[in-house]
């Protein structure tokens, strides 16, 4: 006899063994029941979750001679008709590859005819949504007002792309993913039938990677089995089945990191490959490790909501703490997008490796989350003692750091003993003289610095580029200013103009007045 596969094999007959969807299983008994059964039902949610199982048990239990509870009972005639796939009464259709006018004219000739036994035919239209405009307008009127005895039952994955005018016509029913635990429960009393030794541990792995499908779970556990027939089946052995990575690897590869250690990371990843793991699932159960990290990070008494062993908790709390919520999160995000890119890329190695790169060096990207990192690595090199060469030096394109002395770093001008009184009062006065001017020498004068040459000459620092060349290369436009300022402090100001290319140059080179002179600076138009 032929190998049944077990999601087929311990497929439900009846609305007890369904698991995972009691809201819509009470609803439907309820309307047998009560006999306030509808015409036209809509049954939507992601694969395997048991919208075509239902559906079945639901055309069994309203043409069951003997229903229970709603229920069918399983051994009368019609049951067993139905639950061979020999009843007239039960049309299973398959929208995918049967979505031409043509074929739902056919149903709706069928429909006038009433059932040769039982008393209901239900038309069962899989993947619904792969119907045509066309098909779909042909439905229509069948389902607005089908006879007393037609039960139209439409599944789909993509309810989206269903037209309103059905959706308006039929009962809706989502079907939920069903929880880890809940398939988990499952396996193990399909395992306890069947007689094999199954790890608890494995169960729950396969449980979490069928992603709320009960049917995908079923069909991995089908494959690990077969792979190791004959043995116990151990959390390890579905690791190697499914190419997956244990947890452990994951911390290793944070704390590679986290030490900005790309060789780590590298390595890594070629121990990994060298494995025969999945690249694909890596990418998802490290992207599922770092949501780990983050919900330990952001909660106290997050043991329901993370689906680990105490041991894995403790270890996920120990490495939440080496790491910053705001780097989680972009780690997070550069790993969700090389999700996107990873399912159909050729070269899914090389992809990987660019984004382990982008971890290890948030300089390659300017976003919020890389500039904090980077603003934190900073932080950590100057409590260490360790800045950058003022040479400027790289090696491999990389800034060179050195070991220094606070003593060696280069010390700031010194303050100015006196400040003349014509060069304070142009300082006090510096807010109203620049909105005095017009563009775009105001435009240049507003980021411009005030500091006091040796010779307590008045100096005005501007940003090199447009307004150095203004002042500087531009006939007239000093001269201007100059005679701005003997206006308004009342006699000539011995004025320099000179240029720095950043901020950092004038904190380095220059004493900034209005700091000594600790004035209150009003912006006025």
């Amino acid at each position: 006899m032929s190998y049944t596969a077990l999601y087929r094999k311990f497929r439900p007959d009846c609305f007890e063994d369904v698991k995972g969807q009691e809201h819509i299983v009470t609803t439907l008994r309820n309307q047998i029941k009560a006999e306030r059964v509808g015409h036209a039902y809509l049954f939507c949610g992601t694969r395997g979750t048991g919208k075509t199982t239902i559906a079945k048990i639901f055309a069994k239990a309203v043409n069951c001679e003997h229903p229970a509870e709603g229920s069918p009972c399983g051994t009368c005639a019609a049951c067993r008709s139905i639950a061979a796939g020999a009843s007239m009464n039960v049309i299973e259709i398959d929208a995918a590859s049967n979505n031409g006018v043509d074929n739902i004219r056919e149903i709706v000739e069928e429909v006038s005819y009433s059932p040769a036994e039982g008393r209901y035919k239900v038309y069962i239209i899989d993947e619904v949504h792969m119907l045509s405009i066309g098909a779909f307008n042909a439905l229509l009127k069948t389902l607005e007002e089908p006879p007393s005895y037609a039960i139209f039952i439409l599944a789909t994955t993509e309810v989206h792309k269903i037209p309103i005018t059905i959706l308006s016509r039929c009962q809706r029913y989502d079907f939920r993913r069903i929880t880890i635990d809940t398939i988990a429960a499952r396996l193990q009393e399909l395992m306890e039938a069947e007689q094999i030794q199954v790890e608890e541990k494995a169960l729950r792995y396969v449980a979490k990677t069928a992603d709320g499908s009960m049917r995908d779970a079923l069909s991995l556990l089908d494959q690990c089995i077969a792979f190791h027939f004959g043995q116990e089946l151990t959390y390890d052995k579905v690791l190697d089945v499914l190419g997956a990575v244990d947890t452990e690897v994951f911390g290793r590869l944070l704390r590679h990191v986290l030490q900005r250690d790309v060789n780590g990371c590298i390595g890594l990843l070629e121990e990994i490959v060298m494995q025969g793991r999945e690249l694909t699932q890596f990418v998802t159960d490290f992207t599922w490790y770092l949501r780990n990290l983050l919900l330990v990070k952001s909660s106290d008494n997050i043991e329901d909501v993370i689906d680990v062993s105490s041991d894995s908790l403790a270890r996920l709390r120990e490495e939440a703490d080496m790491v910053e919520t705001d780097g989680i999160m972009r780690y997070i995000r550069i790993f969700s997008e090389l999700s996107g890119q990873i399912k159909y890329a050729v070269q899914k190695r090389i992809l990987i490796e660019i984004a382990l790169i982008k971890l290890c060096r948030p300089a390659m990207e300017k976003d919020y989350e890389s500039v904090l990192e980077r603003i934190r690595a900073v932080e950590e090199k100057i409590e260490k003692g360790i800045v950058m060469d003022s040479g400027g030096g790289c090696q491999d394109g990389a800034p060179v750091y050195m070991q220094t002395e606070p003593a060696a770093l280069k010390e700031r001008p010194a303050l100015p003993k006196a400040i003349p009184e014509d060069v304070q009062t142009v300082v006090n006065k510096w807010p109203v003289i620049v909105g005095q001017t017009s563009m775009p020498m105001k435009l240049y004068l507003k980021n411009a610095k005030l500091s006091l040459g040796g010779d307590n000459k008045l100096i005005i620092v501007v940003e090199d580029g447009l307004a150095s060349d203004y002042f500087l290369r531009q006939e007239g436009h000093k001269e201007l200013l100059i005679q701005i300022l003997a206006e308004a402090v009342g006699k000539e100001i011995d004025v320099t103009i000179q240029s720095v290319p950043d901020q950092n140059t004038f904190v380095q080179n220059y004493v900034d007045l209005s700091q000594v002179i600790h004035m209150d600076i009003e912006e006025e138009e």
